[in-house]
């Protein structure tokens, strides 16, 4: 049975990339199918596999893969670094989507600037970049120096959190310059949001409308870092893909995979990972708080860093009062969850401290440190909430449990269904140790 492999032109920040490819075409695995259009912001884009265009759109390329297929691949041409790192089509592999080369392209002029790696592994459930490091930690840190040179940073520092700790001994012995250091973050979500990073590790903390740059420091993912080290040393197109897939399968709960080419059918990684359970409740591409509903036949991105197949929905109450948080799931996505559960929703709330921006994305102003949210949890039970369902970090969690049961307000979180499907801890209330 022939395997269609799917590239959508819009996999990242900013412009669909161009077709440079016609049906019936032949391409090689590493191939450039579509390119970065004229002077705007994008991200070239490359054949995963071997093959044959089957369908070029406004949307996509398709490539029929041929039968025989190796792991080499077409080599970047570029000389320079940075112009490796765009010709590769990198971009935030943690799920932002931002053109990397965009994020390098300006260097830090003063001689103070930080580079900082994303490894936070924030996410419940996904461990592939901690996986990653633990298996082949000098690889980061050759990333690192390679991005620390491009934009002329004085240091370096490696975030993560200090529960991983084979991940950080492998660290630790990979590191071969004192210019870069370890960063230790506390094991609470939303840990890997860069401004908490920042604030964790610098001790800045940024405005919502806040880049890093203002704190003289560039946060990069850990994927991403591995993966420009593959670029220029490599000279490798980004094809690949790590992700966790987990969840309600066949055997066993959590999989980790690495390299799995973009464009690859959901249904086919399950496949590999032993195929899905009799009942799930739905698909999410991503983490268990900010992962999107997704299908079957939908194609791995570059974005994609798990799949779960999510415990089935458990029936909710008449009436339901959402409560959103910047840092967790949107209006859009409780009140998708809140349908699945046969519930209809009262009233919405937000997180007092979610700014909205201009774009209409949603920005905590301190992430992972929560004042209270009496107020808004007594507004949805007022409203004739029976329950609620809530999207929020896990000490904005840790408020909404202190005053809820006492209203007699059982509560719901948007990270259920794909924790309950692997026996994860539920994100409730926080216990002192």
């Amino acid at each position: 049975m022939e395997q269609v492999f799917t590239y959508p032109l819009k996999q990242h920040v900013g412009a669909p990339a161009e077709p440079i490819v016609q049906t019936g075409d032949t391409v090689l695995r590493g191939q450039m199918i579509a390119r970065i259009p004229a002077d705007a912001l994008s991200a070239n884009l490359f054949s995963s596999v071997s093959g044959t265009v089957r369908e070029v759109s406004d949307s996509w390329i398709q490539v029929t893969a041929g039968e025989r297929q190796t792991d080499d691949y077409v080599k970047l041409i570029s000389k320079e670094p940075l112009e490796l790192i765009r010709e590769s089509g990198i971009v935030g592999l943690g799920g932002a989507g931002f053109p990397t080369y965009a994020k390098l392209k300006t260097p830090f002029q003063d001689g103070k600037g930080v580079v900082i790696v994303n490894a936070a592994e924030c996410e419940p459930i996904l461990s592939h970049n901690i996986d990653s490091i633990e298996k082949d930690a000098a690889r980061l840190v050759r990333g690192l120096h390679i991005i620390m040179d491009v934009v002329h940073a004085s240091r370096g520092i490696i975030a993560i959190k200090d529960i991983h700790d084979t991940a950080i001994q492998r660290l630790q012995a990979a590191i071969d310059n004192p210019r870069i250091t370890i960063g230790h973050l506390p094991n609470m979500y939303p840990m890997g949001e860069e401004r908490a990073i920042v604030r964790e590790t610098l001790d800045i903390l940024l405005g919502v409308d806040q880049l890093p740059m203002a704190a003289d420091a560039i946060v990069v993912n850990a994927e991403t870092v591995c993966r420009v080290r593959d670029a220029v040393d490599l000279r490798k197109p980004m094809i690949d893909k790590d992700m966790t897939v987990a969840g309600k399968l066949r055997d066993g709960m959590i999989k980790i995979f690495h390299d799995v080419p973009l464009g690859l059918p959901v249904s086919a990684v399950f496949e590999k990972a032993g195929g899905i359970g009799p009942e799930y409740g739905e698909i999410i591409m991503g983490g268990p708080f900010t992962g999107k509903r997704t299908t079957l036949e939908s194609p791995i991105l570059k974005t994609t860093g798990g799949l779960i197949a999510a415990e089935v929905f458990w029936p909710g109450p008449e009436k339901l009062g959402l409560l959103v948080c910047a840092c967790g799931g949107n209006r859009e996505r409780l009140e998708q969850i809140a349908a699945s559960m046969g519930s209809t929703v009262v009233d919405v709330q937000y997180c007092k401290q979610a700014q909205t921006m201009n774009n209409g994305v949603l920005k905590c102003e301190n992430p992972g440190h929560c004042p209270g949210q009496v107020q808004k949890v007594m507004a949805l039970k007022k409203a004739g909430a029976q329950a609620l369902l809530i999207s929020n970090c896990t000490d904005c969690t840790n408020t909404v449990m202190s005053c809820a049961p006492q209203l007699k307000l059982p509560v719901f979180h948007c990270t259920d269904g794909a924790l309950r499907a692997v026996n994860h801890k539920l994100i409730r209330r926080i216990k002192a140790d």
